[in-house]
């Protein structure tokens, strides 16, 4: 938050952006251990309630005539099973589920994140790294139990002429471990910055008049400022989940098809 600082007569506002990001216990203290409940662990729990609200009791009633929360399930639930269709293929759909839990867990995060007072989960690059390192793993097991060792092939360019063919695999061994990186770095980045910048806008709202000693007043520009930042935070927060999804996609259709 923003904090008044004077100094002989400098008067100025002095803000941290970036502790809302700093993970803290939420008992005590003390320093954080791996069994430390902190305000990262509730919100991520929060996440998964929500999520499990939307889908199973959003659900549940399977009414002809749908309410609202039923509506935004099957929506989400048809935009994903499309998704995985038209990207990775019919033969995909068996990792529906695997996909479809991981849009709903990365886009409620998002969302819930945009809570004031909340604390966003996916701007911290060790849940982002550990979703990313999971769709890592599962894509390569798929691709070595689907083809053995034929799923090599992803590396080797056979329509490259032959002198090239090695430094195009090097490239492409070099790419496709890259991969979990990017696609952490990717969404963390984003959430984190946009958050950011809201708070940036939010620590100029208020703006001390000492000069003309009118005290506190609120600049309309910063306000409609904030409100423009946190409607695109609301986009970005979508588009996010959908291009983390997306590039699963990619990488399973990697995976069942790895000829190139």
């Amino acid at each position: 938050m923003a904090t008044e600082a004077a100094s002989g007569e400098t008067t100025g506002l002095v803000f941290h952006p970036m502790d809302q990001f700093i993970i803290k216990p939420l008992f005590g203290d003390g320093a954080v251990g791996i069994f430390t409940v902190t305000n990262l662990t509730l919100w991520m729990a929060i996440t998964v309630l929500a999520t499990v609200a939307l889908l199973v009791l959003g659900s549940s009633s399977r009414q002809s005539i749908p309410t609202r929360m039923q509506s935004m399930a099957e929506l989400a639930y048809g935009f994903i099973r499309k998704m995985v269709e038209d990207v990775a293929g019919r033969d995909a759909l068996p990792y529906f589920p695997y996909i479809m839990t991981i849009f709903m867990f990365v886009v409620m995060a998002n969302f819930v994140g945009l809570i004031p007072g909340s604390f966003t989960s996916t701007s911290h690059i060790g849940v982002t790294a550990t979703l990313a390192l999971l769709v890592f793993v599962s894509v390569t097991v798929i691709g070595f139990v689907k083809h053995g060792a034929g799923f090599l092939g992803l590396f080797w360019i056979s329509a490259a002429p032959l002198p090239l063919r090695p430094i195009l695999a090097l490239i492409e061994v070099i790419s496709y471990f890259v991969r979990p990186v990017s696609h952490s770095i990717r969404l963390a980045g984003n959430m984190m910055a946009g958050h950011a910048v809201i708070k940036v806008f939010a620590a100029f709202a208020p703006m001390i008049i000492i000069s003309t000693g009118i005290g506190l007043a609120v600049t309309p520009l910063s306000i409609l400022a904030i409100s423009a930042i946190y409607a695109l935070e609301v986009l970005v927060s979508f588009i996010q989940a959908y291009v983390f999804t997306i590039l699963t996609c990619v990488y399973l259709k990697d995976a069942l098809h790895p000829a190139h």
